[in-house]
């Protein structure tokens, strides 16, 4: 019998379970330390609290709401109760102007105090500290089934992306119609963020949600709408991702930097450098050289897709570097470090293993690529239809740029590039050599065995247009010409300005 949607959405989410398996053993251990100090910490607190509500209220002070939890089993989610028993209200939502609310208890919900006792329903294992919020099973009924099996395939949380932009939810529902106000606009906008946390949870985007929870509670930022890429990509994400880890890579290579320097130096006579000198030395080079670089704005660059004049940045931060070790060192009260020579070296070394790290997939796919090329040539061997590009310009080098990149790279092969200027003849553009000029086409089709030609040439007379394009049929290979699409977009932003 072949498996049911339900059953492909949960096979979906145990290979998802499986693979996430390190995140869940980290997150998990880090709700039961927090809950755990935290329940110990703000005992007396919660002590106080109570000591509160047992004077306002007859019987238990704690309010047990049913709620789902992971893969759909009921928990009962601890608040401090708030809200007095002699009204009665089947409505499920809570709104501002609810008559139940007592003055301390709508104290407690504003500072969200109220939420402190579920810090014992993930110290159970029943909640987590960061999770979709926890919904009444009535209301979760009405999810969507492929969204409802995402959210409960994770234990619920105390704070959640939908937590910081609703948390002053009961303020914005009032009136007769606040529960269909809910249902049509507030829960569909949850149930989104909800999803979206599922798809991109980890350590990092907890901290950022819990960091923001926090922030949140706060008077003066309660009222500040946090932007919802901060949800998923925070403050504490983009110190780790940018900055942080950055230096711990540049503390690494700033170290190996003066370890090989100084390997190098002993080769030719004695150094005593020492390892307590040597990391002392990497470490005020990795301070400063991420000092510079914030400075600069490069702790902002995607460096798996950045530029190569960055690479001029950074030879200048990290000159600007050498240069203040070089006169810390030169001017330190015990004596040089270092030779003042060696300060120099291993700035050159470190400016090539700083480069090398951050353009280390570029460099990696470069040399990939270029030992194919070597490799193929050496074979003799083309996969696929051979290509000639008529044009070494703008356009000659956009369409073989789309050509490799595109599900025709491996049908056809780029042989070579043609053009009539005699400055690039024999010269290699990007990576193919300009092997002739447009009267040299019907030549190269029939040595070179030529079946495709790409015309990509643009800013020619009418007249030089025909002939080369008429050079190109009387050859046996098929012709393509490649729309002038620089001109058109070039075209587009004069009409702009």
């Amino acid at each position: 019998m072949p498996p049911t949607d339900k059953q492909e959405r949960s096979s979906m989410i145990i290979k998802r379970s499986h693979s996430g398996s390190i995140y869940f053993f980290l997150k998990r251990f880090l709700d039961i330390i927090f809950s755990f100090i935290a329940l110990l910490f703000l005992s007396p607190v919660l002590l106080f609290v109570i000591l509160l509500l047992k004077r306002e209220f007859q019987g238990s002070v704690y309010y047990r709401a049913r709620r789902l939890g992971r893969n759909g089993h009921l928990f009962d989610m601890f608040k401090f109760r708030t809200m007095r028993d002699d009204l009665q209200n089947d409505i499920r939502i809570t709104a501002s102007d609810d008559l139940r609310i007592t003055p301390f208890g709508r104290w407690l919900r504003e500072t969200k105090l109220n939420e402190l006792p579920q810090l014992w329903n993930v110290l159970i294992g029943q909640m987590s500290l960061v999770g979709p919020r926890p919904e009444d099973p009535q209301i979760a009924a009405q999810w969507p089934g492929e969204i409802r099996d995402q959210i409960l395939s994770i234990r619920p949380g105390i704070t959640s992306p939908a937590s910081v932009v609703y948390r002053r939810e009961e303020k914005m529902l009032s009136g007769e119609g606040f529960m269909e106000d809910y249902l049509n606009n507030i829960l569909p906008d949850k149930l989104r963020l909800d999803y979206l946390y599922v798809k991109n949870r980890n350590l990092l985007v907890d901290l950022d949600i819990f960091l923001l929870t926090i922030l949140g509670v706060i008077p003066l930022l309660n009222k500040y709408p946090f932007p919802e890429n901060q949800l998923f990509w925070g403050p504490v994400s983009t110190f780790i991702q940018r900055y942080f880890s950055w230096f711990i890579v540049d503390l690494l290579i700033s170290f190996l930097a003066v370890s090989f320097t100084a390997f190098i130096w002993r080769l030719g006579g004695p150094l005593d450098l020492g390892w307590s000198k040597a990391f002392i030395l990497a470490a005020i080079l990795a301070v400063l050289f991420s000092i510079v670089n914030t400075i600069m704005g490069l702790g902002k660059v995607y460096w798996q897709k950045a530029s190569p004049a960055y690479a001029l940045d950074l030879l200048f931060s990290t000159t600007l570097t050498t240069m203040v070790v070089y006169i810390l060192n030169l001017f330190n009260p015990g004596g040089t470090l270092v030779s003042p020579e060696l300060v120099i070296i291993i700035g050159i070394l470190a400016y090539l293993f700083f480069v090398a790290v951050r353009y280390r997939a570029r460099l990696i796919t470069g040399f990939a690529s270029r030992w194919v090329s070597y490799r193929d040539r050496s074979q003799k061997l083309a996969i696929g239809e051979k290509t000639l590009i008529v044009g070494a310009g703008d356009c000659g080098q956009l369409a073989a740029w789309l050509l490799i990149r595109s599900r025709f790279n491996k049908p056809y092969t780029i042989i070579g590039l043609v053009d009539d200027d005699p400055r690039i003849q024999g010269q290699m553009i990007d990576r193919y050599r300009v092997l002739g000029q447009s009267i040299d086409i019907p030549r190269l089709v029939e040595t070179l065995d030529i079946g495709l030609i790409l015309f990509a040439i643009t800013n020619l007379s009418l007249k030089e247009r025909d002939r080369i394009l008429s050079i190109c049929r009387s050859t046996s290979a098929h012709l393509v010409i490649i729309p002038d699409l620089l001109d058109y977009f070039h075209d587009q932003l004069a009409r702009q300005v």
